[in-house]
């Protein structure tokens, strides 16, 4: 069950006003003429609900690359979803200094990501890959731009766009969170002004830096939007005020997308101004309205748990799966038995093909994710985080050379159960 409409009996003016007042920063107090009350402050640790909307859009954009369904991207909007999860969990960190938290972000990333640049570096230069440019080697140590590949390998380097988008945004999150504190609405119309620059190609630039600037203004509102779910602006507004908005975004979108279609149809990965308009409104629902509460199913939770601790690996790697699963579904051809008794020509046998790949890929460079964590690797993390150890609380509480006299929260513990800011999929499911 969604959240219910807590509205007042301002009038609609006020409403607006105050809605618009309450997405940088938290209104105060409720009176007859303002704005809802502030929410209670979220607790620390996982969020479930979010840790599912992570892991359904990791199996989206997994689908999505398997049977390539333009009307995927309509359905559920995954990136826009990543990167608003991604942003929610960014200003959480962002209570500490913002330095630590940047390095931390991108050591979470990086040492995954080197993993995969060395297997599909190497993978490339056995087929016959000799790379032209050297210097833009270094993209495949720090992908501030797209890493550069072979001709066979696109489908290896082609997702690579989303890990270069998320270090920018974590890069210049410190500075958005500060402007989105001062002037929410107008930065937020930057980035949709932004998207509808690079739609219609108004300003010519090079190819890598308007790729950048393009995902860019078509994300940078979801990742705003997880700066207000993070603070609680979000929750204090009125529901029929982000209905109204939502639907206003949809509907944008949508005419948008309908009347703009591309070679790929109604794929909204080729429809910048759409996508960020759909994925905004979709992203906006999402956000306010959450179940009040979520069925315990332990086998889901080992799951979603298990996306959530591997999803890096499972988007970097997921491509790798769907190229491996059509070379062994080749060699089945080979076998006279299969080829009679298996659907060998049909997408939804490489789907089922996909997973374990993936299970394998998990056990095999999932590690990965742990080293970048600074926890101790667990081949398959599907057990709930422990508890903070109450004798290192206490050990940690005031000195008896008269320290401080509060004792000091388990600041790394909530951390690293939150960590998960990394995300999601490929261009542009």
């Amino acid at each position: 069950m969604a959240k219910g409409d807590d509205d007042g009996p301002a009038s609609a003016s006020a409403t607006s006003l105050g809605s618009a007042a309450s997405l940088g920063s938290i209104p105060g107090q409720r009176t007859a003429d303002t704005a809802p009350s502030t929410p209670p402050a979220r607790p620390a640790g996982r969020d479930r609900y979010l840790d599912l909307l992570r892991s359904f859009a990791l199996i989206r954009v997994v689908t999505y690359h398997t049977f390539g369904w333009a009307w995927l991207t309509l359905v559920f909007p995954s990136l826009g979803v990543m990167f608003a999860l991604a942003g929610s969990l960014m200003a959480r960190s962002l209570s500490r200094p913002a330095l630590s938290v940047i390095r931390g972000r991108m050591r979470r990333l990086l040492i995954p990501f080197w993993v995969f640049a060395a297997v599909a570096v190497c993978w490339m230069l056995a087929r016959g890959w000799s790379p032209v440019e050297l210097p833009r080697l270094l993209l495949w140590v720090v992908p501030l731009g797209d890493p550069p590949g072979s001709e066979w390998g696109e489908q290896l380097t082609g997702p690579l766009w989303y890990v270069r988008a998320y270090l920018w945004f974590v890069l210049l999150s410190p500075v958005l969170l500060w402007a989105w504190r001062r002037a929410p609405l107008p930065l937020l119309g930057g980035f949709l002004a932004l998207a509808a620059i690079s739609q219609y190609e108004l300003v010519e630039l090079p190819v890598l830096v308007g790729s950048a600037l393009t995902d860019f203004g078509v994300f940078g509102a979801c990742w705003l939007l997880g700066f207000a779910h993070q603070n609680g602006s979000l929750d204090a507004l009125r529901a029929r005020t982000v209905c109204a908005g939502s639907a206003l975004l949809l509907a944008a979108g949508g005419w948008f997308t309908f009347t703009h279609p591309t070679d790929q149809g109604y794929d909204l990965g080729s429809i910048p101004l759409g996508q960020a308009l759909w994925s905004l409104g979709f992203v906006l629902l999402l956000m306010r309205f959450r179940p009040r509460s979520l069925p315990r199913w332990p086998w889901l939770d080992k799951l979603v748990r298990l996306f959530n601790a591997r999803a890096v690996t499972i988007y970097l790697w997921h491509e790798v799966a769907l190229i491996l699963a059509v070379a062994l579904t080749d060699r089945m051809w080979q076998v006279p038995f299969l080829e009679q008794h298996l659907p060998l020509g049909s997408d939804w046998l490489l789907f089922l093909l996909v997973w374990p790949l993936l299970a394998a890929a998990i056990l095999t460079v999932g590690w990965a994710e742990d080293l970048a964590s600074r926890k101790r690797p667990h081949p398959w993390p599907t057990k709930p985080p422990e508890p903070p150890n109450k004798a290192s609380i206490a050990a940690s509480g005031p000195s008896s050379s008269g320290g401080s006299s509060s004792a000091r929260t388990p600041d790394r513990k909530v951390a690293d159960c939150s960590h998960d800011d990394s995300q999601e999929p490929a261009r542009r499911p």
